[in-house]
């Protein structure tokens, strides 16, 4: 592990509620980890018996993010990496993609997981030449977490922002569209992108079963339509081929064809 590294005492007091499922713990379930308990198991299967279709999301989402960070790391020369609602560890997380490509690569989590917290050590494991970090912050405070940042990031620099999954937690979507602009406006030219969240509009089965999910008295997820889900670019030059479902970004070469899958990403560079 390497220095610096944040472990803000407000969360690491925090009891974790295992009588609740929690939506980090359900997504890790289906991706196939163990950091999850019963209520949350029981809560996804509920969810996969009326939408089997979510584990391929879940499990296509995080394909997504790796291709983007391969890319920004030997296409676009990116060292730096915001991730910002990280969620549980699991396989190929930011950090191992990144610096298996390039060791010298910083990488700082974000989250208000006290059970993320409490698996931060599977996260901050860098490479000697490396650093990772891990701050406690909520997606709704971005110049907290832009200050924070600037501990292990140099801010000057070009750096990649992600943002997996976690804006569809922020219900009003000019709020959602406000946080994107306000931690671009405080990354420098250069700076890229990557956003992925489940879409509306193109499967009805899997918004029955997201909507069912968000009356159970679980953090409600919203889904985004892909016109709306685009405006988080607005400003931004997108790489091809521009926001399309997970499965059809960069696939692999020789890979099959790519579903189409109501999970929508893309990922732009800052002029």
């Amino acid at each position: 592990m390497t220095d610096p590294t944040t472990t803000p005492e407000p969360v690491a007091h925090q009891k974790i509620d295992t009588s609740v499922p929690h939506s980090a713990r359900i997504w890790n379930y289906w991706l196939g980890g163990k950091d999850n308990y019963p209520v949350d198991e029981e809560a996804g299967d509920e969810y996969t018996a009326v939408f089997p279709g979510i584990v391929t999301i879940a499990r296509s989402s995080r394909a997504f993010l790796r291709r983007n960070i391969a890319y920004l790391v030997s296409e676009a020369g990116i060292r730096q990496f915001l991730d910002v609602g990280t969620g549980l560890p699991t396989a190929e997380n930011t950090h191992e993609v990144a610096q298996r490509l390039a060791p010298d690569a910083r990488i700082v989590y974000v989250d208000n997981d006290p059970m993320v917290l409490a698996h931060a050590r599977a996260l901050l494991y860098s490479s000697r030449e490396g650093a990772t970090a891990y701050i406690d912050a909520n997606v709704m405070d971005p110049d907290r977490i832009l200050a924070a940042a600037a501990e292990t990031l140099d801010l000057s620099r070009p750096t990649a922002l992600i943002l997996s999954n976690i804006l569809g937690h922020v219900a009003d979507h000019d709020q959602a569209r406000s946080i994107v602009t306000r931690l671009m406006d405080g990354l420098p030219s250069g700076s890229y992108l990557s956003v992925n969240d489940g879409s509306r509009g193109v499967d009805p089965v899997f918004e029955q079963a997201q909507d069912a999910y968000n009356d159970s008295g679980a953090v409600p997820y919203n889904l985004r339509t892909v016109e709306e889900i685009t405006t988080f670019f607005d400003g931004l030059e997108l790489i091809e081929p521009g926001v399309v479902p997970v499965t059809q970004w960069r696939p692999e070469p020789g890979s099959p064809t790519p579903e189409v899958i109501a999970e929508h990403g893309g990922l732009a560079r800052k002029p």
